[in-house]
Parts: C-alpha cells; structure tokens; sequence
C-alpha cells in the first residue's frame, strides 16, 4: 500500500498538474470504487467543477472543488492516478478543461474514491493520529512510554502516527538500531529519540526520491519511483547487511512481512 511519501509525491504532482481545471466529464468504467454518493449523482456533482486544492492526510487524497465538494481518494493497495490518461485501464476517467484526462486505475478495485461535503467530519480521518512532522522528539517519547505494543506494528498503526507504513516502519527501525519486536516501553530515552529522527528522516529521503515502486504504486506521470533502491533491508531476505552482512531476516509480525538485521538490532 502506498505510504506517505508515495502519496505526497502524487499530491505534489496533481498541484502542480490539475489545479484550476475544470471536470468537464466524468466516466464511469466500474461503479464499485464509488462508495458515495450514488454513481450518477457522483457524475452529476463533479460535471464543471474546478479542482481548488490537493491535500494529503496520512496515506489519503482529497481534491477539493469549486463547488465546496471534496474527493477523497484511497489508493489501497492497487489504486493509481494517472495523467494524462490513456482511458485504457481506467475505472473512473475525469476530463479536464485542458484536453486531458486524469486517471483513477485500480486493477483488482481495493481502492475508494468518495464524494463528500465536509472530509474532516469523516470518521477515517478523525481517528488518524499525527504525522511524524506534527511531533515533537518529547512528544512522541512519551507517547511510546505509555504502550507495551511491540513497535513495528505500533509505528504502522495509523491511529498512533498516520502514514508510515511496511516499507518505512522496517526502513527507520534498521536505521535506528532497534529490534522490530521490542516492546515501545522498553526503549531507552536515546532510542526513542533516535527512532524518531529515523521515521521523520526515512520518510523526507524517500518523498525526495519520489516514493518506492513496490507492487502497483506509479507517479502521476506513470512513472517509477526511485527509492527502492536505497532499501536497506525491506524485500532483503537473506541479502547480506549493508552494515554488519549478516544474513537479513524475513518474519511475520503484525500480519506483516518484516524485515530486519539480527545482528544490528537488538
């Protein structure tokens, strides 16, 4: 599933890209990424609307339209925005008043697009927790202290911190030294506070590079991302560690696949 850096790549590129156009028509391939409203009042309410913003919260898209209107998009694991579209693969296609078509692709349809009047009001983003930005390195000590979770799924837990997911919880804990089975609780002052420069730096790195290409997630353009190739240890196993080369480990933790150095992480 695309993380943050993933989905602010695409913000920043839909800014850069669609603001100010208009939806002059809207078609429909396959209903079931709407999840509200209707299909036809969805179609109905984006005719001649002008795309005013982009924001992005967490791991979410939401456009916000002339007509007080917002979209929020959910990529999940398969979803993609593309522009200009070709229509080919499309399950929702958005003519723009430039001639172009923005995209939403989404070949095994986990995605969700919704129209809405307010996205705040939404019970999905009300129960997100902060951005790793929004914290401060005291802030986020004392939110560790307080939880016996193990820390790999605890750092993915949206309702904790919002956008760090797989990818980068495994990145920042290698970068950090820090076993991903330890409980949040146990960690020293000086873990906590360098787990915290990890998260915020892995994910500032990865937004830089324009995100990783794991599974279906393309840029705007349809274009890779360019990070992968900087992982240190997620889709690693049994590669040699960058660090120490002892082999990396692959575990399941959480539901999840999880990488790490038996040997650096303690």
């Amino acid at each position: 599933m695309p993380e943050l850096p993933e989905v602010e790549t695409i913000r920043k590129e839909l800014y850069r890209n669609v603001l100010g156009k208009t939806i002059n028509r809207v078609i429909v391939k396959n209903p079931k990424v709407i999840k509200e409203p209707s299909r036809d009042k969805f179609v109905r309410f984006l005719k001649n609307a002008r795309i005013k913003n982009v924001i992005r919260k967490g791991k979410s898209l939401i456009l916000g339209f002339s007509n007080g209107k917002f979209l929020t998009v959910h990529l999940r694991m398969t979803g993609q925005l593309v522009y200009p579209g070709a229509e080919n693969n499309a399950r929702v296609s958005f003519k723009l008043s430039d001639g172009n078509t923005l995209d939403y692709n989404d070949r095994r349809l986990l995605g969700e697009l919704r129209l809405v009047d307010d996205w705040s009001k939404m019970r999905f983003f009300q129960a997100l927790g902060p951005e790793i930005v929004e914290l401060t390195p005291k802030a986020f000590s004392q939110m560790l202290s307080k939880k016996t979770t193990k820390i790999k799924p605890l750092i993915m837990d949206q309702s904790f911190i919002a956008g760090v997911g797989n990818i980068y919880a495994a990145e920042a804990l290698f970068r950090a030294r820090i076993h991903p089975q330890r409980s949040a609780k146990s960690l020293s002052g000086k873990e906590k506070q360098l787990l915290f420069k990890e998260i915020k730096d892995t994910l500032s790195e990865a937004t830089k590079h324009k995100g990783s290409s794991i599974d279906q997630y393309v840029r705007l353009s349809g274009k890779s991302g360019g990070y992968e190739k900087y992982h240190k240890v997620y889709g690693k196993e049994n590669e040699p560690c960058l660090k120490c080369k002892a082999k990396i480990k692959r575990i399941a933790l959480g539901g999840r696949g999880t990488y790490f150095c038996p040997n650096c992480q303690k």
